[in-house]
């Protein structure tokens, strides 16, 4: 090869050299690609609604006409009572263990429970199944100093013909005393007839001679006897009618075996699956439980045969 194309030869490998040494800035540029948007975050899924014994009931008791349908047939066959057991000068609803003073001349009264028996509270169960809390005296109070309890369907038909035959209408409730003047604002808020301060008898109502019980009736029901004639009684619960001695489910049944057939009669009973002290029966009577206890001790009580 002559000198001349050697030369030659080299600078043109040298140019291509080059070429394919050159850095990739200088060739020409590529299109990054455009940012992706971020996809809008998944909303958090609503928090799973707690298990609560009270559902169904609360939700029967606000939103069936079979609700409604069994509080009027209880209220209205009381109401067919009352022609009869005022003639009877006899007749006395209240438990011989109670009547403290002959009755025949007495004015004639009927007794009524007051929550779930006139005022419906399922507003106030049905705050605690959404929230998932516990009955207490802080936010029972709360409500009830609300004033807005609705009349259990039939209750103030009821109530307003016993007072137009002259009959008192006497209010038995445990609601506390500092309860009472919102209880009589609710009371004839919803068109109950309440005579005087004196014919409510919450809970704090001191009664001279005998010492109350707990929660039991029977010394108010005494005091309603110095006094009245009780013609009927209506309530959602058997210690409306009748001291409960021993508040087990046998004792509640031998008491309900001793009196059932003043019931439709004399006695009259609204339904509350709601509570009672039908639940602790099934516990032991010991709230301090808890929960997963006392609920097992309520499917232990289920039938199945």
């Amino acid at each position: 090869m002559r000198r001349s194309d050697l030369l030659s030869a080299l600078a043109v490998a040298l140019a291509l050299s080059a070429c394919q040494s050159m850095p990739h800035a200088a060739q020409a540029p590529v299109a990054a690609p455009a940012p992706t948007a971020a996809a809008p975050a998944a909303p958090a899924p609503a928090p799973a609604a707690l298990p609560n014994d009270n559902l169904n009931a609360t939700v029967w008791m606000q939103q069936t006409v079979e609700y409604a349908a069994v509080t009027q047939t209880v209220y209205r066959a009381a109401e067919a009572r009352l022609d009869q057991a005022l003639k009877d000068k006899t007749w006395d609803a209240l438990v011989p263990e109670e009547r403290e003073k002959p009755a025949a001349n007495l004015p004639p009264a009927v007794i009524v429970d007051v929550d779930e028996t006139v005022l419906d509270n399922s507003p106030y169960q049905a705050r605690l199944v959404r929230s998932g809390g516990d009955y207490d005296e802080a936010s029972w109070a709360a409500w009830v100093n609300e004033r807005r309890a609705r009349a259990i369907p039939g209750a103030v038909a009821f109530a307003q013909a016993a007072a137009a035959r002259g009959i008192t209408v006497l209010y038995i409730s445990n609601r506390a005393v500092d309860l009472d003047q919102a209880t009589i604002d609710n009371l004839k808020s919803e068109g109950f007839p309440v005579k005087d301060a004196s014919v409510f008898m919450g809970l704090g109502t001191f009664v001279p001679g005998c010492e109350q019980n707990g929660t039991e009736k029977d010394c108010r029901r005494r005091l309603a006897s110095r006094h009245y004639r009780i013609l009927l009684q209506v309530g959602d619960q058997l210690g409306d009618f009748v001291q409960i001695i021993s508040n087990t489910p046998e004792g509640r049944a031998a008491l309900f075996r001793q009196y059932q057939t003043w019931f439709g009669q004399r006695w009259f009973m609204l339904p509350n699956p709601s509570y009672g002290s039908w639940e602790p029966a099934l516990f032991n009577n010991d709230w301090t439980q808890p929960a997963d206890v006392r609920r097992k001790a309520k499917q232990d009580a289920l039938r199945t045969d």
